[in-house]
């Protein structure tokens, strides 16, 4: 393991530093300017919200914290979003944006605009972006890309293309914790020696993973449904179970983790073998059988470089809709001298040093991490083999977490997880910071995680070729 900086690092060090450290060359994009200045001499950033669903919802109040931001026009083809979007607007900022059913009207419409903010159903993503950088307006759009790779590359060469800039929704790229474990643990200090094995999950209950419904009155009217793509109502509100409208769990919830895989290791995979399968969401346990897979599970294969030497990787991940068993969410970089179990949520991440490794007490002693308490022995039991028995790693934390931010209403509370992302977003806008997760960079990550369903629907590994790869 290589010896720490000399300088130490505080809690308030290790908020701060995160957010300047950069990634292992993942992290680029070109800054930009506003369209042009306000008439007040400020850098106000006028904002377009396309989709105000869930996860619209979950961006806007992560928004909601971040200063200089007018939300200008709101676009969602369903009134009931569109207008509950209207209403937060008018409570946090006091004025009544525009709400527009088409992306088509809203782009016509609303000239003053810098940026849109897009968190649509995911075959919508591909199309309105490339409309909207076609417009000369920047784009913060959620993951997956697209439900297609050919909708990905088409984000990629329009941003180019448009010289705008485009974020894409992996919101662990901004994550002060995880830019910390890279840049100074993982690369700076190499405290997992040589990585050579990663596992993630994302395992959700039964009762989290149920079809939603509408009230009959919410209802839209058919026309409505066919013209922006959906057969029926159900289909609108349960568009991720729908192989034509999204990737399914893979890439509704793995894509998450397995970008964090390859922006780790600094390279893409070279296969993938997975398996899925219908196992619970299927008549007669349920009353419609889902076209995509409930349970997934794939082994990607990498060579990667570490330390100037060649070396293997296999990274197991699963997603399953049927459990919650195993803990929810998280990854694991396991290597050689040490293990570090990541999580968007702060209670879930541990580091463990192999007893051979190098001390990491002066890491403990400079602020890069904390000594946690020991888990308990295990009881021995009578006549069992314990001739290969490892001993037990010590456990450490990190020694911080998003900071706090201040509600309007006084109240302090934890940062939500999606902000750092869309401050990051909108510091390039004004030409501040770079993009941590351009369209390009997104591309390289997500495009393996395309080939997983094909994998496990010809039950076939799948070896990469450059083009599959390529925009």
């Amino acid at each position: 393991m290589n010896q720490p900086p000399p300088s130490s690092i505080s809690r308030r060090d290790f908020l701060s530093r995160t957010v300047a450290g950069v990634g292992t060359g993942l992290v680029l994009g070109a800054p930009n300017i506003l369209r042009a200045a306000n008439a007040d001499g400020s850098d106000k950033i006028h904002v377009g919200l396309v989709g105000l669903g869930k996860q619209g919802r979950v961006l806007f109040e992560a928004m909601s914290n971040i200063p200089g931001l007018h939300f200008q026009a709101i676009c969602d083809i369903w009134d009931y979003n569109r207008n509950n979007g209207v209403a937060m607007v008018r409570s946090l900022q006091g004025h009544v944006p525009k709400g527009y059913v088409d992306i088509d009207d809203m782009l016509a419409a609303e000239k003053g605009l810098d940026a849109v903010v897009i968190a649509t159903p995911d075959f919508w993503h591909s199309p309105l972006t490339v409309k909207c950088l076609e417009a000369g307006l920047n784009v913060y759009c959620e993951k997956m890309m697209s439900n297609t790779i050919d909708g990905a590359r088409a984000m990629v060469k329009a941003m180019e293309k448009s010289g705008k800039l485009c974020q894409i929704g992996h919101q662990r790229r901004s994550n002060p914790r995880y830019r910390f474990v890279l840049n100074h643990l993982i690369n700076g200090n190499k405290i997992c020696g040589r990585i050579v094995n990663i596992n993630g999950q994302w395992n959700r209950a039964v009762n989290s993973s149920q079809d939603i419904a509408a009230a009959p009155k919410l209802t839209l009217k058919q026309e409505i449904l066919e013209k922006y793509g959906f057969k029926t109502m159900h289909q609108f509100m349960n568009w991720r179970t729908y192989r034509d409208l999204s990737g399914g769990p893979i890439s509704d919830l793995g894509a998450h983790q397995i970008d964090i895989f390859n922006w780790f290791l600094g390279a893409r995979p070279k296969s993938v073998f997975a398996s899925g399968g219908t196992d619970y969401f299927r008549e007669p346990f349920t009353k419609i059988t889902r076209e995509h897979f409930d349970n997934v599970m794939c082994i990607f294969d990498y060579d990667t470089v570490q330390n100037d030497i060649p070396s293997g990787v296999r990274a197991f991940y699963q997603v399953l809709t049927t459990t919650s068993a195993g803990g929810g969410y998280w990854e694991s970089f396991m290597g050689t001298e040490g293990d570090i179990k990541l999580s968007e949520q702060s209670a879930m991440t541990s580091l463990f040093r192999e007893d051979s490794a190098p001390s990491w007490d002066p890491l403990v002693e400079r602020g890069f991490l904390r000594k946690a308490a020991a888990p308990p022995k295990p009881v021995a039991t009578s006549g069992a083999i314990a001739s290969y028995d490892s001993k037990p790693p010590e456990v450490f934390e990190l020694p911080g977490d998003l900071p706090p931010i201040q509600l309007r209403n006084g109240t302090s509370v934890s940062k939500p997880p999606h902000q750092p992302h869309l401050e990051n977003f909108f510091a390039a806008v004004r030409g501040k910071e770079h993009l941590n997760c351009d369209a390009r960079h997104a591309f390289e990550s997500e495009a393996p995680i395309y080939y997983v369903n094909p994998s496990a629907l010809s039950k076939q590994p799948i070896v990469f070729t450059t083009e599959q790869l390529s925009v």
